[in-house]
Formats: C-alpha cells, structure tokens, sequence
C-alpha cells in the first residue's frame, strides 16, 4: 500500500503564505507525476500545480506566480508554496501522485486532505 501524508496547512491572513508538504511511503518504484488537487465547498476539485519526475509543471491560473511546487524524487516528497494568499485560495488541498506500483502498473493515490483557510 502507498501512503501519503499531508502537513501544513492551517488558518492564514490574506497576504500571507504558507508551505504544504507531502510525503508518499509505501512498496512502488517511482512517482511519476506529483500533483496539489484543492476543493472549495460547492465547487469541483480542481488541478493546484504538477510536476513531473522530469521536473515539467503546471499551474491553475489564478495561482501563477504566487504559488510553487517543487518535489524531491529521491526523498519522495513534494511540497506547494503559497504566498500572497487571498481568501478565495481557502480550500481543502489534496496531494496526489500516480504512481508506477510494485505490480508494474500506474496508479493515483491520494492523501487525506489537509485545510488552509485565508481569512480577509
């Protein structure tokens, strides 16, 4: 079983930042893509940032430029820093990583959700 376990988030003033870390254990031989997912109440989850194993990212734009994932491929981590928060960046955020398994099979795993809440 792959694990992943959350840490950092927490309540913040607008303007603020705050830095989430993920760490996956677990059997599998490599991550290939590490992910930020975050869900507002009544609204979709939605795609924060990736990267791949390669080092190529992605951003929600409504994000760029304040916030910046990076990961770690040898210490199987990935971390999402946030700054210049505003209150609409309030939401559950969900680390995610595919994964390729022992099984030699890819699959999603998911951790379990950490809150940060950005007060005005």
């Amino acid at each position: 079983q792959v694990q992943l376990v959350e840490s950092g988030g927490g309540l913040v003033q607008a303007g603020g930042s705050l830095r989430l870390s993920c760490a996956a254990s677990g059997s599998f031989f490599s991550i290939n893509t590490k992910a930020w997912y975050r869900q507002a109440p009544g609204k979709q989850r939605e795609l924060v940032a990736a990267i791949t194993s390669g080092g190529t990212t992605t951003y929600l734009d409504s994000v760029k430029g304040r916030f910046t994932i990076s990961g770690d491929n040898a210490k199987n981590t990935v971390s999402l820093q946030m700054n210049s928060l505003k209150p609409e960046d309030t939401a559950v955020y969900y680390c995610n990583a595919r994964v390729l398994t022992i099984t030699w099979r890819t699959s999603d795993f998911w951790g379990q959700g950490t809150q940060v809440t950005v007060s005005s």
